[in-house]
């Protein structure tokens, strides 16, 4: 196997050389389980750790490696490697760690496509679904909405759920598949190419180790069935993999998001929501809040009916949270910075009196 059948590009190898990083070898984390890593090479696999230097000048979640990521690494004859370098990336799914304010969960990177994944019997869930766009959008990921489990539900049911997700998003593809038979498994595989990285997004037990078993043609992933009591899916992926599809794409198993917290800091809203972002230019005031404003050009496309309702409080609701999100990362940025100068004032004192 070549590094190109797991994503690996010109850019990446020019990057290497430039950094004289010829001593080391190239692999791509495949998975990530509390901070110990499965790298992959085109000599094996190996269990994986950073490098003490590594983790002493991180300055957040995001200087670790993450699944996806392509690295710079010694290997040693016993499956095991240090970890040197991340090589640049091209795209970062992340969110808000949850429980965690102001900081950043990595779920995958170097990633071209999502599939968004909800099982449209118990799932569905629109305002969700532009999360999870929004997410991409800040990303630089190409979302592709899958729709599972199509035949537990009536087919009039199916065509009215997708009518309104086409009226609400657009120019997004959406596919609707049924886990018991290959409907729409033949659309999803036109979308995946040779070298692209693809990732399931979604909560658990909407059916992403199903679409990945039957995309892969193995049973690679273990599936569960449906709790009777609760109604709700058995989580069963609990840590991040990459697995390698006959046809040449890569996907990313992801365990199922509960919490789907927007960490917005490249615009992602406003390519999810750009109706409303173009509107909002004609507003009365520049600062208009679009919530009570006379003149406001976004509320009088709500009033009209121009603007779906539903869509425009879920896009009020994302803002505010993205403004919480940037001003709690403000503050614990200022607190690590503040806690940075004392540390190094008490090393300088410490010189003095030696």
């Amino acid at each position: 196997m070549k590094l190109e059948d797991f994503g690996y590009t010109d850019t990446l190898e020019k990057f290497r050389k430039e950094n004289h990083l010829e001593n080391f070898e190239t692999g791509r984390v495949i998975t990530e389980h509390k901070e110990r890593y499965i790298v992959k090479t085109v000599t094996g696999e190996y269990e994986a750790e950073i490098t003490g230097n590594m983790r002493f000048t991180a300055k957040s979640r995001e200087d670790f490696p993450a699944v996806g990521d392509w690295v710079a690494l010694t290997t040693y004859d016993s499956d095991v490697a240090i970890i040197y370098k991340i090589l640049p990336r091209f795209s970062t799914i992340k969110r808000q760690a949850i429980g965690h304010f102001g900081e950043i969960q990595i779920i995958a990177t170097n990633v071209d496509y999502a599939f968004l994944v909800q099982a449209i019997d118990r799932d569905y869930n629109i305002n969700r679904l532009e999360r999870y766009l929004t997410i991409c959008n800040s990303s630089k990921v190409k979302p592709i909405i899958v729709l599972s489990k199509i035949d537990l539900i009536d087919e009039s049911r199916v065509n009215e759920i997708l009518t309104n997700i086409k009226a609400r998003i657009k120019n997004v593809p959406v596919v609707a598949i049924s886990n018991e038979t290959p409907n729409g498994f033949k659309t999803i595989n036109k979308f995946i190419e040779k070298g692209k990285t693809y990732c399931m997004l979604g909560s658990s037990g909407v059916g992403k180790s199903t679409l990945l078993n039957n995309l892969s043609g193995k049973n690679i992933m273990k599936t569960d069935t449906i709790s009777e009591s609760t109604n709700k899916g058995r989580h069963i992926t609990s840590y991040r993999e990459l697995i390698i599809l006959e046809n040449g794409g890569i996907l990313i198993d992801n365990p199922g998001m509960k919490e789907v917290g927007i960490a917005d800091t490249d615009g992602g809203l406003e390519i999810t929501f750009d109706r409303i972002v173009t509107l909002s230019k004609n507003c009365k005031f520049k600062d208009c809040t679009h919530t009570s404003e006379i003149g406001c050009s976004v509320l009088e496309a709500v009033e009209n009916g121009d603007i779906d309702k539903a869509s425009y409080e879920n896009y009020l609701k994302m803002e505010r949270e993205k403004a919480h999100f940037e001003s709690s990362e403000s503050e614990r940025r200022k607190k690590d910075k503040t806690f940075g100068k004392m540390v190094k004032n008490y090393k300088k004192d410490s010189l003095k009196n030696s």
